[in-house]
């Protein structure tokens, strides 16, 4: 299946919607993405996964990664992702634990909830 990357921002979010498979092969094409909004002054991304059928190792590196460029500018990286087989992988990699996880990008966009 064919990777789809489509940004938009909510509020001062950059939301940045995944859909198809994050494998080896596609990875690069969603790091490229997050490089350019990171480069681009985005220090609120959100990562929609809700459309995410298949998530691996390397698509997890790539999330870390932004996490990692973004922490020293005062930005976050948070997840949209409601999807209980792709949430099990964060809560067994203990990524759960790094990036603040949301049911869906409007909860992770309002500004009255935690940490938004």
């Amino acid at each position: 299946m064919e990777l789809s990357l489509a940004t938009r921002a909510v509020a001062e979010h950059a939301v940045l919607e995944v859909g198809g498979e994050v494998d080896v092969y596609t990875a690069p094409r969603l790091r490229e993405r997050l490089n350019e909004l990171i480069d681009s002054g985005a220090r609120s991304i959100v990562v929609d996964l809700n459309r995410v059928d298949f998530l691996d190792s390397t698509g997890l590196g790539v999330l870390v990664g932004a996490h990692r460029r973004l922490r020293p500018l005062g930005g976050r990286c948070a997840l949209a992702c409601d999807k209980e087989p792709l949430l099990k992988i964060f809560r067994i990699t203990a990524l759960d634990q790094v990036f603040p996880l949301y049911p869906s990008v409007e909860a992770a966009t309002d500004p009255s909830g935690p940490s938004a």
